[in-house]
């Protein structure tokens, strides 16, 4: 009797959370309720436009709407192939940015006419997700948001060679507050330390060029000048970014990129004076066309956060001293903490622009062990690209899955959202994989993605040297 009442309370709860979508404590570990059907990739019958997009001031902070890239990038017929790319082109550029974070290590210098390693962040521009609006010379542009990158670029006129963007490219000439920076400024000598390149000297004036390569063969060319940007309604004098007549690459129809490290030339570092080193973001999901937010200084009272904000410290790097690296001391899997070699190493890197979290070996045959020891009874699935832990849910609603936690220095939680444990390689749920992944090496450098992100305010103070975390669900201003 005793345990026919067990097994009805077990079904209440399950019964109770499906409707509620809130976690479910049993016998076998928390776990959240993930509805299958809320995954719904709409197939526009519009070309979508991310550009124009909402900004507002509250307490001192400027907060600008971002968007999805793939909200912006016109129809897309078939989600299923975007996904897989996506995975493909992760796997390329994070194994770009380990042989460049060798190379930083070890003093190595790279010839640019023989590498494809990428020469600063990395980043395969083509799967870099997020974007905002700014105005800089007096025209509205929309940039893709990088953690990874330190230099801001646009597009400009005249073009040698020029990618395809949604909105005109800027030309300098309308612009009464552009100024090119000479190769003997301060600046021309920061982009070594920024991009990994000394600045050249053009001709005619003798204006400083700069170079930024990836790995994929993209790469942005141009002088480096100065402009008024504005953010929301706040204005920035004399902003330094690279003006680009040289561009090749995907980066989605966006006028360039921003960003977000931690060099003399980075956004922050330009602004400090006005946002004190401090901003954060919310990373909407893929699966709807919700908006999150990039807030620029304030407190947190502009946040929307459901859980307290829990701090760790910024792990300093010499080496790599433009990155932010945080002490991953262990993580959680259904409440089930795990004991591995690879925890607290002082070496974890977070990025906007990765997209899967990057694993040492050790700790990821932890999670994943404890993860299959959890979620069992369900069909697998074939393994694909650097996900080898799939699942074919295509006969289910809903599942319930286990929680999934990252814990740092100082007691600093990262919750994973429920949205961003599964990765749906294929969108009706036949090949759907544990959104983590691997690294070759113990000593390569692991990496937090933005899948693991979304719906969380993630908060750097770069003053303070730390970074937060808060349970927050992205939407719009």
């Amino acid at each position: 009797m005793s345990h026919l009442l067990y097994f009805l309370f077990l079904i209440s709860v399950s019964f109770i959370s499906s409707c509620t979508n809130t976690k479910i404590y049993s016998s076998y570990g928390e776990k959240e309720v993930l509805p299958l059907n809320k995954f719904q990739w709409n197939q526009h019958t519009k070309n979508p436009s991310c550009f124009s997009q909402k900004s507002r001031k509250e307490n001192g902070a400027t907060i600008l709407e971002m968007k999805h890239r793939d909200y912006c990038s016109g129809q897309i017929r078939d989600w299923s192939k975007r996904f897989q790319k996506r995975l493909i082109s992760d796997d390329i550029q994070v194994r770009s940015l380990q042989s460049r974070i060798r190379n930083m290590i070890s003093g190595q210098i790279q010839d640019l006419s023989q590498t494809q390693i990428p020469l600063h962040s990395g980043i395969k521009l083509q799967i870099l997700n997020y974007v905002v609006t700014v105005e800089l010379g007096g025209r509205n542009m929309t940039v893709i948001v990088d953690t990874g990158s330190d230099l801001t670029w646009i597009q400009c006129q005249p073009c040698k060679l020029c990618y395809n963007q949604q909105e005109p490219i800027f030309n300098p000439s309308l612009s009464t507050s552009y100024q090119a920076i000479p190769c003997n400024s301060s600046s021309c000598q920061s982009l070594e330390f920024a991009t990994g390149n000394f600045g050249a000297c053009g001709n005619d004036p003798p204006t400083c060029n700069y170079q930024v390569s990836y790995g994929d063969g993209s790469y942005t060319r141009g002088e480096l000048a100065h402009d008024r940007l504005i953010l929301g309604t706040t204005p920035v004098d004399s902003f330094i970014f690279g003006c680009g007549r040289n561009n090749r690459g995907l980066f989605g129809g966006a006028s360039g990129l921003m960003g977000l490290g931690r060099s003399d030339l980075s956004l922050i570092s330009q602004t400090s004076d006005m946002f004190g080193g401090r901003f954060s973001y919310c990373l909407p999901p893929t699966e709807t066309e919700v908006s999150g937010s990039l807030i620029l200084g304030g407190d947190s009272t502009v946040y929307k956060n459901s859980t307290p904000v829990t701090y760790t410290r910024m792990v300093p790097n010499l080496q790599l001293s433009t990155f932010y690296f945080l002490n991953l001391t262990g993580t959680s899997i259904g409440g089930v903490a795990l004991q591995a070699p690879g925890f607290g190493k002082g070496g974890i890197l977070i990025d906007s622009g990765t997209v899967i979290t990057r694993l040492p070996p050790s700790i990821y045959r932890a999670m994943k062990a404890e993860f299959l020891k959890q979620f069992t009874g369900f069909p697998t699935a074939p393994g694909f690209s650097i996900l080898d832990t799939c699942f074919n849910l295509s006969g289910y609603e809903e599942v319930n899955i286990p929680t999934i936690r990252m814990h740092f220095e100082g007691n600093a939680e990262l919750a994973v959202d429920v949205t961003g444990i599964f990765y749906f390689v294929k969108t009706d749920a036949s090949q759907v994989c544990l959104a983590l992944a691997s690294l070759s090496y113990e000593d390569e450098m692991g990496i937090i993605g933005n899948y693991q992100q979304k719906n969380i305010r993630v908060i750097y103070d770069t003053k303070e040297e730390q970074l937060g975390f808060a349970k927050e669900t992205c939407g719009p201003l």
